[in-house]
């Protein structure tokens, strides 16, 4: 299985989630953070890459890169900062009366 193929899995969920919880979520704020945490990804991943402190397996991966971090290694960022305010947003408790 590729890493594409195992993340289409874990996105699959999250965009039900966030579907669901579409008019729940502040999708401007989310996306401040997306931007925020993909720059973050991009800089520690390269490093961790760099230093040998993470490997890919060549057959598995896209081959398109950002520094010398797979492109598939960003889907995980993408899915935590999309997935968890959705999730925040369904499971919120409402005031009782």
């Amino acid at each position: 299985m590729t890493y594409w193929a195992l993340n289409a899995i874990f996105l699959a969920v999250v965009l039900v989630v966030a579907l669901v919880a579409l008019r729940r979520v502040r999708w401007p704020a989310v996306g401040v953070t997306l931007a925020i945490v993909l720059v973050m990804t991009a800089v520690f991943d390269n490093v961790m890459i760099s230093v040998g402190l993470v490997a890919y397996n060549e057959s598995l991966i896209s081959g398109a890169f950002i520094g010398v971090a797979p492109l598939e290694d960003f889907a995980y960022a993408v899915a935590a900062v999309v997935g968890l305010p959705s999730l925040w947003a369904l499971l919120e408790r409402k005031p009782r009366a």
